[in-house]
């Protein structure tokens, strides 16, 4: 296809008519579900078809994005339990048509007031307690931000009422969906640990086993529970009697009669329910070639890494003629990014958020970036202090990098009004904690484990009192000339921000269209000794990219990939393309008000 140049980046054209395109669905994908449609009247891409249809049906029905967004992240909660909905928390982006503004609302869990530094610290051995150990605990659950984020959005920006927009997921759950690949694959890879938590095998081991594939999976005391908040209002959640239970589970697990498995107590409190905010906050911007790229703030630490990212891309040119040299500076950007994240983003007050997205402060970080050699890493953080050196010296001795668990969902939705929604939800780990709460139909996060469960002196994201810990989640919404031109994220955890780097840099640089920008191959590179990357990145570039110095390894999974996209973009006025993956976790699914 030819390209068009648009303040100074290089777009790919796409035809006018184009309507709804059937994309081969990798194996296991639902039936009927498309990774590509174009249309008028606003579009949804999420991870699954049914969720994707609760949305569509909100918009015929006259709701707006907003709207549309919270009814499908609570059918999510319903087909997606091991990802999303009322025991986690997310990150959520709205960009306003009528005022042209973007605004975030904070839904990430916080540690209870009882948290400290050494919480995961075992007390015999002086070491943080075993990974395993420490998800499947009631002392890795933060208090759920989903439900009061919900109603953030609703009271601002949505146009119907919570008890409406449940009525689709209370109907899905109630009458069931059919169970498909990754659903089995899911509960398959939590069975071990599911059938020691009584609720939790109750549920989703019926008869001792995951459901079969293409069988009907029912959920109706998570129907009960949704027409209760229906009824009863979000405080009931934080305030009332389900609070109470939240608490009991928290506090004293339920373990099967006859389990080994050591499941640690929690320390949430009825009062930190009570105490939970969903916060707004101001996003993220960084101004990318002409474009306006907005995310989310810290305790996000999506913003701000694909943030300072393309301000050190935008040094390099970056060409579709040379695919090799610019995945070259994608990964040395992505070093460069991450280091700084480790060293300064987090819960805490002193973020140096202004600076580490400067122009200034890329233009020292990238001067560190050579055409034909890659930097060693881990390379350490930089010095995001308003004073900037023409090329501060490189050296190798960056932070660690984290753990956080590959799973989570991103959704995104635009209105006939032009307003869009890009919104990443989780329960962390595919089941969370693997705590269901006793008859409410839904299971408990294991975020606090996203925190560094060793205190390190200087460490932003040390668990403490009331804190939330990092998160990579990054969904992203583009303008150009102040409109929307796209609107991305991706679960995948730390791999979320080079999820939505590589999608940009593909869109924007490489000749893609986005359909072609979502489905390729991945790499990610995330401040470590290895680039870690899917098989198929791996025969395209591995031997050129190592020309270069860059040592790249295959992304070990499960799943084998990195992330799993939702996407849209505004080809031209009331024209939107809506994209998920067409096999990256069996696909996703892609829909528009009316097909053009």
């Amino acid at each position: 296809m030819a390209g068009r140049l648009v303040a100074g980046v290089a777009l790919v054209a796409v035809p006018l008519l184009v309507g709804s395109v059937l994309v081969a669905p990798g194996a296991g994908a639902e039936p009927g579900a498309r990774a590509v449609a174009t249309g008028t009247g606003g579009a949804v891409s999420t991870v699954d078809a049914d969720a994707s249809k609760v949305a569509v049906d909100v918009l015929k029905r006259g709701g707006n994005a907003v709207d549309a967004a919270v009814a499908s992240a609570a059918a999510l909660g319903v087909t997606e339990p091991y990802v999303a909905a009322l025991g986690g928390g997310g990150f959520f982006v709205y960009y306003d048509a009528r005022t042209r503004k973007v605004h975030t609302i904070d839904g990430r869990e916080t540690a209870p007031a009882a948290m400290r530094a050494d919480s995961f610290v075992d007390p015999e051995t002086g070491k943080a307690i075993p990974f395993a150990e420490a998800v499947t605990s009631g002392l890795s659950v933060g208090v759920p931000g989903t439900l009061a984020q919900w109603d953030q959005a609703l009271r601002r920006h949505g146009t119907q009422k919570l008890s409406k927009l449940l009525e689709p997921a209370i109907k899905l759950a109630e009458d069931g969906f059919r169970v498909d690949q990754e659903f089995y694959d899911q509960t398959a890879l939590n069975a071990e640990r599911f059938a020691d938590i009584t609720p939790t095998k109750e549920l989703f081991l019926p008869g001792g086993a995951p459901p079969a594939v293409g069988t009907v999976f029912r959920n109706p005391d998570l129907a009960a529970t949704y027409r209760e908040i229906a009824d009863r209002g979000v405080d009931w959640f934080y305030e009332g009697e389900l609070a109470k239970e939240i608490v009991q589970t928290v506090q004293k697990p339920p373990v099967t009669d006859g389990a080994t498995r050591k499941v640690r107590p929690g320390l949430m409190e009825a009062a930190d329910l009570a105490a939970y905010k969903a916060p707004f906050r101001a996003p993220t911007r960084v101004d990318y070639r002409g474009l306006e790229v907005y995310g989310m703030a810290p305790p996000s630490s999506g913003g701000s890494t694909v943030g300072e990212a393309l301000n050190i891309l935008e040094r390099f040119p970056l060409s579709k003629r040379d695919p090799v040299q610019a995945l070259h500076y994608y990964l040395e950007a992505s070093k460069l990014a991450y280091a700084d994240r480790g060293a300064y983003v987090g819960d805490v007050p002193e973020v140096p958020l202004t600076e580490l997205l400067s122009d200034k402060y890329a233009k020292e970080r990238s001067c560190l970036v050579k055409a034909d050699t890659a930097l060693k890493a881990p390379v350490a953080a930089g010095s995001p202090d308003g004073s900037y050196e023409k090329c501060p010296r490189a050296s190798e001795d960056g932070r660690p990098l984290s753990y956080e668990g590959p799973q989570t969902t991103n959704l995104v939705v635009s209105d006939k009004w032009g307003n869009v929604v890009a919104y990443t939800l989780t329960i962390e780990q595919f089941g969370g904690s693997g705590l269901t709460v006793p008859d409410r139909g839904f299971i408990l996060n294991n975020e606090l484990t996203d925190f560094s469960l060793t205190p390190a002196e200087g460490d932003p994201n040390t668990a403490g009192p009331n804190k939330r810990p990092r998160s990579s989640m990054a969904p992203t919404i583009v303008l150009k000339d102040g409109k929307p031109f796209l609107a991305l994220g991706s679960p995948g955890g730390s791999t979320i921000i080079t999820t939505v780097l590589q999608i940009l840099l593909n869109r924007l640089h490489l000749g893609m269209d986005l359909p072609e920008a979502v489905a390729a191959p991945r790499a990610t590179q995330r401040n470590t000794a290895a680039t870690l990357a899917e098989q198929a990145f791996l025969d395209r570039y591995k031997s050129a990219l190592t020309a270069k110095g860059q040592t790249l390894e295959l992304f070990p999974g499960p799943p084998p990939v990195i992330g799993a996209a939702t996407a849209l973009e505004f080809l031209r006025p009331h024209l939107v393309q809506a994209v998920a993956e067409p096999t990256r976790r069996h696909g996703g699914s892609a829909m528009v008000v009316r097909t053009r």
